[in-house]
């Protein structure tokens, strides 16, 4: 097996017993970038210099026994909506074009602290908003699988580096999916964790009471590896939680006997494809075959998930980007007449449409005379989804769902009708209301190749359960196929 196939846990045991080195891990993920990414373009920035220098200080931690984790000396990619010191974070914006951070985020500074290396920052829809990473202000991003159709987003570049063996782990944020609908698209695994179980300090905010930043990787044991890397409490972060259950790893169990795994009926209805619906049926049969119990109940309220969502989103979007004004940092229009003439200059030409789109909206639930008619109803709506959650989890260990509606659309199909894209959302954004974790792992091909995902949903805090769930699964379905698609081969 070449360096660059192999998992994160797997490289690590490699780099411990000296089989192979960090310098040669390093090398294998920025050879494989330079061989595929102009076609892909999951990355916005690579910067060789600062990945050698690290590598060295790597290397000699790894001999003075600093860094013993299992991921010491692993490379990893990091969404550019996430901190890096003196590295380009521009959430793909040109507001942010020229913005470097004097600080890291608490889930980079993590990693870092266990030895890996960040080799780069990944492409994403501009501040998260989006499904497909075509929202970026430095070009598109490509699945994979099909460079003719999109990795999802908003975590896109972050699942696709991940796919096309780039590197061997990434981080990501999930506000509304943005970690596993992609991860759906691009055949990995994707997963977000409860609310406040990684730290958000140095996260750029979309929606702050959405947001959580969590681990892509090639399989399940890689995303709770990363997940046990990076959680833990902040005090510089006001929503994180103080938790002593951080022991992800400890849940990769092949056993899913007496499991009682409830589907929501409302999710197998009218919008699903039939494509995706029959790769979860199969998913299904396999694990009752295997001991699970599998029922399929109504969550209710489905049908309000989305308005609620970008209801809420929309509104965060508005006060997190007000921020953005050209006059502290990022980018200002070069001719204006006046503070306010700059202002709004600046923000015209700086955010892109979809961005502009979102602040519009939310700045309109916010406005006089219509805060109490949308965005308190919204949260009211909020706290009742959250309440059908809680009712189902009385009775089941882990939700089944699909990941996404389709498998990946093809570049284009879907920015010339936002309202279909916002749509796609649906069986994720849920989970972001109700603060619940969630781990999207693949469970099919459609009859085009394209990967179907189907993700495990857990009450809050009980990430343990979706990691036996996906890791018993994943180990019964057998080994996924390597994205095969133009430039990646």
């Amino acid at each position: 097996m070449e360096i660059k196939e192999m998992t994160a846990l797997t490289l690590g045991r490699a780099i411990k017993s000296r089989e192979a080195g960090v310098r040669e891990a390093v090398k294998a993920s920025l050879d494989q970038i330079g061989k595929v990414d102009s076609t892909l373009h999951a990355f916005l920035e690579t910067d060789e210099k600062k990945i050698y220098d690290r590598v060295k200080e790597v290397e000699s931690g790894i001999k003075t026994g600093r860094y013993t984790g299992p991921l010491a000396g692993v490379p990893v990619a990091v969404k550019d909506n996430i901190c890096t010191r003196d590295r380009k974070t521009t959430c793909a914006s040109r507001i942010l074009e020229n913005f470097v951070p004097p600080y890291d985020a608490e889930a980079v500074r993590r990693m870092e602290n266990a030895g890996m290396i960040v080799i780069g920052k990944t492409n994403m829809d501009e501040f998260a908003m989006g499904s497909t990473s075509e929202t970026s202000a430095y070009g598109i991003t490509r699945n994979p699988w099909d460079t003719e159709k999109v990795p999802g987003g908003s975590s896109g570049g972050s699942c696709a580096a991940v796919a096309a063996d780039e590197v061997f782990a990434a981080l990501g944020s999930d506000t509304g999916g943005s970690i596993r609908q992609p991860a759906a698209y691009c055949g990995v695994v994707g997963m977000k964790p409860t609310y406040g179980t990684v730290s958000r300090y140095g996260l750029i905010a979309y929606a702050s009471s959405l947001d959580q930043i969590g681990p892509v990787g090639k399989d399940v044991s890689d995303c709770a590896a990363l997940l046990e890397t990076v959680a833990g409490y902040d005090p510089k972060d006001s929503t994180s939680v103080m938790r002593k259950d951080l022991q992800f790893t400890g849940y990769l169990r092949k056993d899913l006997r007496g499991m009682k795994i409830g589907i929501p009926k409302e999710y197998l209805a009218e919008g699903l494809d039939t494509e995706v619906k029959k790769a979860l049926v199969d998913a299904v049969h396999l694990m009752t075959r295997n001991g699970a119990i599998v029922e399929f109940f109504s969550l209710g309220l489905v049908d309000y998930v989305i308005p609620a969502y970008y209801i809420i989103a929309s509104a965060e979007a508005s006060s997190n980007l007000a921020r953005f004004d050209g006059v502290k940092y990022g980018y200002r229009t070069e001719v204006f007449e006046g503070l306010h003439h700059m202002y709004k200059k600046t923000r015209a030409e700086g955010f892109g449409e979809e961005v502009k789109r979102r602040i519009l909206l939310g700045s309109f639930v916010l406005s006089s005379g219509y805060y109490d008619a949308y965005y308190l109803k919204a949260l009211k709506v909020k706290a009742m989804i959250k309440k059908a959650f809680d009712r189902a989890f009385v009775k089941y260990d882990t939700l089944l769902a699909p990941a996404a509606p389709s498998t990946a659309p093809k570049v284009g199909s879907s920015l010339s009708d936002p309202l279909n894209m916002y749509l796609s959302d649906i069986y994720t954004a849920g989970v972001n209301l109700a603060g619940l974790p969630a781990i999207s792992v693949p469970c099919g091909r459609d009859s085009s190749g394209m990967p179907v995902g189907m993700q495990f949903i857990g009450d809050c805090f009980q990430e343990k359960k979706i990691i036996q769930a996906a890791y018993a699964y994943e180990q019964i379905r057998g080994e996924f196929p390597k994205a095969q698609g133009k430039g990646v081969k």
